[in-house]
């Protein structure tokens, strides 16, 4: 389930586009929640859980700092530890260099035995990989 929803924070990420907010739905079509065009990520009952900020910076809805994700791909946890990457054709790998799944560029997330988990379509891939690492959902 975690690198399910690495997966999704990650697909979030690399697809974004400003202005409106993109949604993240499960393999049944629910949405999941949002990320909105400035970073705020948001549940399906549209509590904000958290943000995600320009200079990659991940905090919580306490404020707390969760992580970073560097414009690489590399995503950190709080303590700068590397939790995984995700690539710019949308491979998401864990920390041990794993293929986790992908993101493709219609917004499709698949996971490591191309099942689909999941969609953000119209959303960056980057966001997307880190709603996942950091259970936001």
């Amino acid at each position: 389930m975690k690198y399910r929803l690495v997966i999704i924070l990650l697909m979030f990420m690399f697809v974004g586009s400003a202005g409106y907010a993109q949604t993240f739905r499960d393999s049944n079509n629910m949405q999941l929640g949002k990320v909105e065009s400035d970073g705020t990520v948001r549940n399906a009952n549209n509590i904000r859980l958290g943000k995600i900020f320009e200079d990659g910076t991940i905090r919580d809805n306490n404020n707390m700092r969760l992580g970073t994700i560097e414009k690489d791909g590399t995503i950190r946890d709080r303590n700068n530890m590397r939790l995984g990457t995700v690539s710019s054709d949308g491979t998401v790998r864990d920390n041990n260099n794993m293929r986790l799944g992908t993101i493709s560029s219609d917004g499709t997330i698949r996971d490591n035995n191309n099942m689909k988990i999941g969609t953000a379509i119209g959303i960056n891939t980057k966001y997307a990989a880190v709603l996942l690492f950091f259970n936001f959902f």
